[in-house]
């Protein structure tokens, strides 16, 4: 096992990393930026090193920073986290360089996932289910105005390096196709240094549910159950749930199978998370695969009574994992409570903490990183906690998240908290009849 884990991360991820890795008396370094000397991840770990200034750029992006700080530490692991360079597959392999564990797949998984096309192609000999499309990039107008019509109309346009809803145009007709394929991959150029697209059938009320899996070193993959994710903004996810209230036993069963064999394909190694979108009729297509541990992993872990950190950690450290798939026990739901203004489009709500009481009671857990008096930098992902709720029922769980919500007080800044509260009461979540595209109808009223 190792003796000293660097957690190349901020916020509630690392400090989440942190507990337990002293649960497993591995000790801790954290890193930090000159905005986040505050962060509670900072004051929880055995050692911190700042690494630079505010900007991403130039400190949790800064390969060379980082590596210094695991240098001078004595560090023999580095856990990425999610985000940054949690899917770096140059970062995993100069971790390798220094001899440093990555506590994550090999950098040839995550290049076969982290590149749309290749995990479509890679998918495709799996025998996993993918959406048709263009397969390959988009270089010339016709042609791909030619294999639009086999696909049939709508299409989507989604950059090959992209995420987040970057680069990602809807098409309905062939007059729209040549002006959103020149501003989707201008968009890709500029956010992934990337422009390069593709191009898939456009899924009308999809829902976005996504199976998390683990496997060994020794060729073992097995899959713990299915997340729910289709109440989203703009391509972002705001709520995730486990079980799916769409997905039956049979469902369940043949997803989790295609997943495995996601795994299998690449021998992947670790906690990952292979991403389908499940059209009206119950058939599901592969969209993508995500190499590391996800912001919505402790549903899973909720319904399951399982901690994915530590079997990541055990997984690098070349453990077996046990084999056998898991299936949910309980319900559970996960929010994510942004420093945001709901009532102004979503706008980030950075500034001071004035006052925070987070909820408690069984069955409720919140991950967070700040406290009364934290001054939320405008640097960063605007993500500030999650507030998870567990129950018998998925009506129990909604019941329980509604007083949940209630408790949670944050003053000084404006957060998500008023959406959910809403959102819990709106009748067609509560029944579970929504997919991807629910928000783009939903009316925030006034408090």
């Amino acid at each position: 096992m190792f003796n000293k884990v660097l957690i190349a991360n901020r916020g509630e991820i690392a400090l989440r990393i942190i507990r337990t890795c002293r649960e497993m008396n591995i000790k801790t370094v954290a890193i930090y930026s000159t905005a986040d000397r505050d962060s509670l991840h900072v004051r929880f770990a055995d050692e911190a090193v700042c690494i630079g200034p505010p900007s991403s750029t130039d400190s949790y992006l800064n390969i060379p920073s980082i590596m210094a700080a695991a240098e001078i530490t004595n560090a023999d692991a580095i856990h990425p986290g999610y985000g940054f360079l949690a899917e770096n597959a140059d970062f995993a392999e100069i971790c390798n360089e220094y001899g440093i564990k990555f506590i994550g797949p090999s950098p040839e998984m995550i290049r076969k996932m982290g590149d749309k096309i290749t995990a479509k192609e890679t998918m495709i000999k799996a025998n996993v289910p993918v959406v048709p499309g263009s397969g390959g990039l988009i270089k010339e107008l016709e042609p791909s105005l030619e294999k639009a019509e086999e696909i049939g109309y709508p299409v989507i346009l989604k950059a090959t390096a992209g995420g987040g809803g970057k680069g990602m145009r809807i098409v309905w007709n062939p007059e729209e196709f040549e002006n959103a394929w020149l501003t989707a991959s201008r968009e890709a150029a500029a956010s992934f240094g990337n422009p390069g697209m593709y191009m898939e059938k456009y899924i009308e009320e999809p829902r976005h549910v996504e199976i998390q899996i683990a496997g060994d070193q020794f060729g073992k993959v097995c899959h713990l159950s299915e997340r729910e994710c289709s109440i989203q903004r703009r391509h972002q996810k705001l709520v995730e749930e486990c079980p799916s209230p769409f997905l039956d036993e049979e469902l369940r069963e043949r997803m989790g199978q295609s997943a495995i064999k996601a795994g299998e394909s690449i021998n992947y190694e670790g906690v990952g998370t292979v991403e389908f979108l499940v059209d009206k009729y119950k058939n599901y297509y592969f969209m993508e695969m995500n190499t590391r541990i996800q912001v919505e992993h402790p549903v899973t872990e909720e319904v399951i009574d399982f901690d994915l950190i530590k079997e990541q950690i055990k997984i690098a450290a070349g453990e077996k994992i046990s084999g056998k798939n898991y299936y949910p026990k309980m319900h559970a739901i996960e929010v994510r409570i942004n420093a945001e203004d709901v009532y102004n489009d979503f706008r980030p709500s950075a500034g001071k903490i004035q006052s925070f009481h987070s909820s408690k009671g069984h069955g409720v857990r919140v991950d967070t990183h700040v406290y009364a008096g934290y001054q939320i930098p405008p640097f960063y992902d605007s993500m500030i906690a999650k507030l998870i709720c567990r129950a018998q029922t998925r009506e129990e769980c909604i019941t329980k998240m509604e007083r949940a919500l209630d408790e949670f007080i944050i003053e000084g800044v404006k957060t998500t908290i008023p959406f959910h509260k809403q959102l819990m009461k709106d009748e067609r979540f509560r029944s579970g009849n929504f997919h991807t595209g629910f928000l783009n109808d939903f009316e925030i009223q006034p408090e």
